[in-house]
């Protein structure tokens, strides 16, 4: 066994059978030996589709969603097979765990990651309750970066795009001697939304995002260390919400809204929120937004990291691996919640987390039988500062002054989870081999939550009389177990299939979402859910040009963490963010993963995801109404992603054609299937054309051909303010790009 047994994916060739490897199992493996459903994406995709990070790989894999949610900077919205989180609070802990070079993000805040100088990255669906056992039920993403390699080599790319969208990229990587090399990567972005500002001397959004990474390579007779240092910073204004009114007419008497809009209306000329605003334009990027609170409403993220991987092999049939990671973030992000030139609704949500994980694991060839044993800890503290800011402009008319107050919430929460895995693989045959792991898992939460309040006592008391709110604190404590049972069978060279059993488990915690009342800090602890999977898949390759993955699945979902925007009971209070154990839902559905090389200079391929049923069987909400059948938030029935890859040789080099589309049908941004807060179905369209020869690469691409209007969160405000936020989409985009490799 070698030392170099835990290295990440790579495509190699095999008795003319392409051999797609993949890491899946924190081992090189054959993607037909591995009984899972993945999908893998190389460094040369994200390079040739511009995929600038995270949300952009929604369209690369079946049943597979990620968006900005609120706002770019805030955790993103990510769902495998229906199993997510719409959660855009900064306490959040995802079902969906992302991986950076092999270590785990704690908090959601860790799943927004640029994809820059990045070897592959695989999408595992499907509950990862063994070797990626943390708080993954729904899945997991491995983002593995290059590492530094035994030469002197780099690259350099520059792009503009509409909008003032500057960008570089590059790496530079040299060996340092017989033993060690050394690879210092960054990227640069410097780009504007597709949101246009109408009100007057209002900032427009932009935003300024700089990634560093530097890699130290070491390899000895039996030693290996694989360390990298992190460094991140982005600084901007951030992306107003859009506001899609609701009410089309007004009581005379009372000036009070008296009828609503139908769903076709909402949004339009014809329709205000309840103080009688919209922006003026049926343009779909149009907003007037007051976006300068606190000096131009600044998001900043700043945030530092550093892992270290040592491989150690103790003999030829066992090596022993080391992963440490620690990452500290810092991010403020100022918002407004009521998308109009008033101020209504402004707050901050700003957040520091401080991670460290240890993973220690033994590799082992026992005869034909491989193990896996492991220990994992993780210890994360976030601070969070927050603070929304409701009816500020009442604050100046006598009669309304005393509706208006301040939140501010500041909680402090401390994770620490503890496991012991172990995973095997044992062959019953030579075409057959079980594979089973298990994990015990042991973590805790401890929260603290403060809370004050800010009233006006007069007319335009801007300052206010602050008095304590609620001060709660409180421990979450779970230990259970996860794990997978699965029999792969290989039929012949070409074709393997596998039926599996898993369970996964999400640890409970502490929503730090808007409080506005002690009994809701009283309340917002909530507990573990469990996940039971039921799945069987096929691997083919059907020739050496055509490879079919396949699967069908059937989930038991019990004590589902569902996050739920519901409306506040007392008029002009703002809604609850609840995120609570709804209760047990269902969900089945199956996937087709096609990718054919036809010919020398064309090749294709096709997803496709299907979850026919994906619905909360039933629950309760907190003021008792019983809500059943619903389907769960961020979950189309449908989605299909193509693409396709034409090249033409020339005598002065090559021409590469690209196009690729993604298809969601229709879903819905909340668990009630309110009718306002729908996405319907939508196509996005890419493409790219690209000269290259030798070491340069010229192209020119466009990303959401059709200039398609989509959003990524409807967030249901009616009660409050007449509304709802609308995040929109980005809309089309025009780009050149160079690059240089040396």
């Amino acid at each position: 066994m070698s030392a170099n047994a835990d290295n990440t994916a790579s495509s190699t060739q095999a008795d003319n059978i392409e051999i797609i490897e993949v890491n899946a199992q924190k081992r090189p493996q054959d993607i037909r030996d591995v009984a899972l459903s993945l999908s893998l994406v190389d460094g040369q995709t994200i390079i040739e589709r511009q995929l600038k990070d995270t949300t952009a790989l929604s369209a690369i894999a079946p049943n597979f969603k990620i968006t900005q949610n609120a706002a770019e900077g805030t955790p993103p919205a990510v769902s495998i097979r229906g199993v997510g989180s719409v959660d855009y609070n900064t306490s959040t802990q995802s079902p969906v765990g992302v991986y950076l070079d092999g270590a785990a993000g704690a908090s959601a805040n860790s799943q927004l990651v640029n994809l820059f100088d990045v070897e592959s990255v695989e999408i595992l669906r499907g509950p990862q309750g063994t070797l990626f056992g943390r708080n993954t039920t729904g899945g997991a993403i491995l983002i593995n970066s290059v590492s530094a390699q035994m030469d002197n080599s780099g690259y350099i790319n520059l792009a503009y795009a509409q909008r003032n969208h500057l960008s570089a990229e590059g790496a530079i990587n040299r060996q340092l001697n017989d033993n060690m090399a050394a690879r210092l990567a960054f990227s640069h972005q410097d780009y504007e939304y597709s949101t246009n500002n109408l009100l007057p001397n209002t900032p427009q959004a932009q935003m300024r995002q700089t990634h560093g990474r530097l890699s130290l390579f070491g390899e000895w007779d039996k030693l290996t260390i694989d360390s990298k240092i992190y460094l991140s910073k982005w600084d901007g204004v951030v992306n107003p919400v859009g506001s899609i009114g609701l009410v089309k007419t007004f009581d005379p008497l009372t000036g009070l809204p008296s009828s609503s809009c139908s769903p076709d209306e909402a949004g339009s000329t014809a329709c205000t929120d309840a103080f009688g605003f919209n922006d003026g334009s049926n343009d779909f990027y149009d907003v007037a937004v007051n976006n300068d609170i606190n000096d131009n409403s600044p998001h900043a993220t700043d945030s530092h990291g550093i892992n270290v991987k040592v491989q150690y092999e103790l003999n030829e049939n066992s090596y022993l691996v080391s992963l440490s990671n620690f990452t500290t973030l810092d991010r403020e992000h100022y918002y407004n919640s009521d998308g109009s030139p008033a101020r209504l609704g402004e707050g901050n949500q700003n957040v520091r987390t401080d991670t460290f994980s240890q993973e220690l694991r033994l590799h082992q060839e026992i005869g034909d039988i491989y193990l896996i044993t492991g220990l994992y800890f993780l210890k994360e503290e976030l601070k969070q500062d927050n603070r929304f800011d409701l009816f500020r402009d009442f604050r100046a008319v006598e009669e309304l002054f005393s509706n208006a107050v301040t939140f501010l919430y500041d909680n402090t929460i401390e994770i620490q989870s503890s496991a012991l895995f172990t995973h095997i693989e044992y062959p019953l045959s030579n075409q057959t081999t079980f594979t089973a792991g298990l994990r015990y898992t042991d973590e805790s939460t401890d929260y603290d939550a403060i809370g004050q309040v800010n009233i006006a006592t007069f007319a335009n008391d801007q300052s206010g009389l602050t008095i304590p709110g609620w001060d709660v604190s409180g421990e979450v404590k779970d230990n259970n177990l996860s794990g997978k049972l699965a029999l792969l069978h290989k039929f012949n060279t070409q074709h393997s299939g596998f039926v599996s059993f898993s369970r996964g488990v999400k640890s409970g915690g502490y929503n730090g979402a808007l409080i506005s009342s002690a009994l809701e800090a009283q309340n917002n602890y909530y507990g573990a859910e469990t996940l039971n999977a039921y799945e069987i898949g096929l691997h083919s390759q059907l020739n050496r040009s055509i490879r079919l993955y396949s699967s069908a699945f059937y989930y038991d979902y019990q004590d589902q963490q569902v996050f739920m925007n519901q409306s506040a009971n007392t008029p002009g209070a703002p809604p609850l963010q609840l995120l609570s154990n709804v209760g047990e839902s269902t969900i089945y559905g199956m996937e087709f993963d096609l990718n054919a090389q036809i010919n020398d200079a064309f090749s294709t391929q096709l997803s496709l995801g299907y979850l026919p049923e994906a619905t909360l069987a039933l629950f309760v909400d907190a003021f008792g109404a019983e809500i059943k059948d619903n389907r769960l938030p961020f979950t189309s029935e449908w989605n299909i992603a193509a693409q396709a890859d034409y090249v033409v040789e020339l005598s002065s080099g090559q021409l590469n054609f690209h196009v690729d589309a993604d298809y969601q049908s229709k879903f819905y941004f909340d668990q009630n299937q309110n009718p306002l807060a729908i996405q319907k179905g939508y196509v996005l369209w890419n493409a790219r054309v690209a000269w290259e020869k030798a070491d340069w690469i010229l192209g020119a691409w466009v990303k959401n051909l059709t200039n398609e209007e989509y959003s990524h969160l409807k967030f249901d405000l009616d009660n409050l303010f007449g509304m709802l936020q609308d995040f929109k989409g980005e809309a089309r985009q025009i780009g050149l790009d160079v690059r240089y490799e040396f």
